[in-house]
C-alpha cells in the first residue's frame, strides 16, 4: 500500500476517482475534501463490497494522529481487499485545510 500527498489527491479527484473518508459520520458532516463519500472505519469491512478491487481508492482522516485510516486498511486488508488498490492520504483533512485547500459539506 502507498501513501499519496496533496497533489496525488487532487489527480485523483480530477480523474473522478474513490475518495473515502473514514472518520465519524458526524466529523464528515461537518467537512470533508471533495468528492470524498464516508465509509466509517467502524463500518469498512461490511461496506468492502462497495470499494472496486481493480480501481485505487484514497482514503484518509483527520490526520497524521488520527487511527480511523489505519484501522480502515488493517481491515480492508483483513477482509482480503488488495493493498495495490488502497493509497493512504496521511496528511487527511488537518494537512487539507492547512494548506488552504477547500473542503465541501456532503
Amino acid at each position: 500500500m502507498r501513501t499519496v500527498g496533496e497533489l496525488e489527491v487532487i489527480e485523483h479527484i480530477e480523474a473522478g476517482l474513490p475518495l473515502i473518508d473514514t472518520r465519524l459520520p458526524e466529523l464528515y458532516e461537518q467537512g470533508t475534501i471533495p468528492t470524498a463519500r464516508n465509509v466509517s472505519h467502524l463500518k469498512i469491512v461490511a461496506g468492502v463490497a462497495s470499494l472496486d478491487p481493480a480501481t485505487a481508492a484514497v482514503l484518509f482522516c483527520n490526520g497524521p494522529q488520527c487511527a480511523a485510516t489505519p484501522d480502515a486498511i488493517r481491515g480492508l486488508l483483513g477482509a482480503g481487499h488488495p493493498s495495490s488498490s488502497l493509497l493512504y492520504y496521511r496528511g487527511g483533512i488537518h494537512d487539507w485545510v492547512t494548506l488552504g485547500l477547500p473542503l465541501e459539506s456532503p
